[in-house]
């Protein structure tokens, strides 16, 4: 007996040795690896002529990524450096993993907004966000989970996105008018604070703010103007937020040199670049020492809305930008959950992939991802060289680059496609918009998306279905027309359906006919369903035919009472299925008759 374990163990471990080389072996294939790797794939085809294209729309990139990542530190509360350093890394590590030429990974101002109000507790917040959203995605991305984006619908991502603009564009007001942030965010409260606090309004700031963003209006538009070089035209649009930097900065320090304060200033920036540490697994509140469980606890919510809101931007801008090629959403994910679990190692907030500075880096021509090397240098020149000019950049100039930016997020003419095609797709659209606005950004997202699922399940529970009475070769029959697959949800209302309409036609009536050609399979709560209607129809003396169902659909309840077989008809016109079954009943009806002395003679 001994012997027989031993040698059932030895078959065991042989075969579980065997799985795990296997396994290894696939792992270490070289298409495997080009698939997680994609850079693998590109890097030993790269031309030399695409390498000024590159460079050029990497140094594009670059002039709009080191203002806006300033802007959006200070978005997030914290300190305009993690913006910055947000920036290079993701630019550096997407170049590895990412699968779409023209995706720029840096922090954004939604992702800014989301981690605003775990950041103003400690700085240390934000980094543990990113590394613990970073597993999420990589986890999610290994798992080939991209699959579960699709389940949010346009309506409910347009609905987040523009509430997302609305907030960050309101709580930008007060900067732009030189008055103080409130350090909550969210709408009502900007707008009170901006009411509330009006005399506070300073003139320099305003007039430098407003005319700052009127400007990135205006430039925004040149690049459709058709006189002369359109390419010049074009590169002037694009740098349109660094010339409004530039010029701010550069009158800042103009008018601050004789020890006046003209602005409100950014201040100190940290100079050089961040040390490579293991993300904080605990921290530091009011001198009380914070652990891992209890920094978990405190992010809450947001550890599950974080990366979806990261996954969905990443994976809608590939989508946008992949040019006719098929988007590997599992594979951005890894590549984003990569970019932030590499961020956190050097004091990165959150990132996932930008649409403005994507299509800046698409207008630009970028020919492969290695344009990311390009704007990722100029971060780190900027960190090691530019932070004392950063100093004097006005809050109110980086006010007006963000609410730039946030109305160009406000998509109206979605709205109207929607209203034109579709209206009930607006529920979800309100549902989302109103709740980020009044509520919550994570919980907004979530019904939305509770809001789509719920009309799926109704549309599942309540299939498209068809009665009417027609008249084929003179007999009057109700003919059923299922136009969606059936299964358990909508079992229970086809045949409340059927007999609701049988009785209140029940003395013209002997015979129902449904249509399966639209039915591709059922399952067993459909086929006991339908057994209990052909019960309940014999009692009101009417009969059930199943016309044109498939053989998969025809088996399930042929499985339960073979004896049925003879309801479904299939390969027949309509009108050879009524003129048989009236002949069969017919004759069955004078098989039964009784006979008569007619009969008889």
């Amino acid at each position: 007996m001994t012997n027989v374990n031993d040698n059932l163990f030895a078959q065991q471990f042989r075969s579980n040795q065997s799985t795990v080389l296997n396994g290894i072996k696939k792992l270490c294939k070289v298409s495997t690896l080009k698939n997680k790797f994609p850079v693998l794939n590109w890097l030993p085809k790269y031309q030399a002529s695409f390498l000024l294209c590159d460079a050029i729309a990497g140094f594009t990139v670059g002039l709009t990524t080191i203002p806006q990542a300033i802007a959006y530190g200070v978005v997030a509360g914290l300190q305009p450096q993690y913006g910055l350093y947000a920036a290079f890394m993701g630019c550096f590590t997407y170049i590895i993993f990412g699968t779409c030429k023209d995706v720029t990974i840096a922090t954004t101002a939604i992702m800014a907004l989301m981690v605003h109000d775990y950041a103003i507790i400690t700085p240390d917040f934000a980094v543990f966000i990113s590394f613990i959203a970073g597993c999420v995605i990589l986890l999610l991305g290994l798992l080939n989970l991209g699959v579960l984006v699709r389940f949010i619908s346009i309506p409910v991502i347009t609905g987040f996105t523009m509430a997302a603009a609305f907030t960050i564009g309101s709580a930008q007001v007060n900067n732009l008018f030189g008055m103080k942030s409130p350090s909550n965010q969210f709408l009502p409260s900007s707008w009170q604070h901006f009411f509330t606090h009006v005399t506070s309004i300073r003139l320099n700031d305003s007039l430098l703010g407003v005319c700052s963003l009127i400007f990135l209006l205006v430039m925004k538009k040149t690049k459709n103007i058709h006189y002369g070089n359109r390419t010049i035209w074009k590169y002037i649009s694009l740098s349109r937020n660094s010339m409004v930097v530039i010029f701010g900065t550069l009158l800042a320090y103009l008018l601050s040199r004789d020890g006046s304060e003209p602005f409100r200033i950014t201040g100190n920036i940290t100079a050089g670049l961040p040390f490579f540490r293991p993300p904080p697994f605990r921290t530091h509140i009011d001198e009380e020492e914070v652990y891992f469980t209890d920094m978990i606890q405190t992010i809450g919510s947001s550890l599950a809305s974080i990366p979806l809101v990261s996954i969905l931007e990443i994976v809608a801008i590939a989508k946008t930008f992949s040019k006719g090629k098929v988007v590997n959403a599992s594979q951005e994910m890894i590549a984003l959950g990569m970019c932030n679990i590499m961020g956190s190692f050097v004091s990165s907030m959150p990132v996932t992939g930008s649409f403005t500075r994507t299509a800046i880096n698409n207008a630009s021509g970028v020919k492969t991802p290695l344009g990311g090397i390009v704007t990722g240098t100029m971060v780190l020149l900027a960190l090691a060289f530019l932070t004392q000019t950063f100093y004097y950049i006005p809050k109110a100039t980086l006010a007006s680059v963000i609410i730039a930016a946030m109305i160009s997020l406000v998509e109206l003419d979605k709205i109207a496609d929607v209203w034109k095609s579709k209206r009930i797709d607006l529920l979800p659209f309100m549902v989302t918009l109103l709740t980020c606005l009044f509520w919550s950004l994570e919980y907004g997202i979530l019904c939305g998306v509770l809001i789509n699922i719920s009309f799926v399940l109704y549309r599942v529970a309540r299939p498209q279905i068809y009665l009417d009475t027609i008249k084929i070769c003179g007999y009057d029959i109700c003919f059923v027309d299922v136009k969606q697959r059936l299964d358990f949800a909508s079992a229970e209302y086809l045949k409340e359906k059927i007999l609701k309409f049988m009785n209140e036609n029940r003395h013209d009536i002997s015979l129902i006919i449904v249509k399966g050609v639209e039915i591709n399979s059922i399952d067993y709560t459909v086929a006991v369903n339908l057994l209990s209607l052909k019960e309940d129809l014999e009692v009101l003396s009417c009969d059930l035919i199943c016309w044109n169902w498939n053989d998969s659909a025809t088996n399930v309840i042929c499985g339960l009472n073979s004896e049925l077989r003879y309801m479904f008809k299939k390969e027949q016109s309509i009108e050879d299925v009524v003129n048989d079954y009236y002949l069969s009943l017919e004759k069955r009806n004078e098989c039964s008759r009784p006979a008569t002395l007619a009969d008889i003679s």
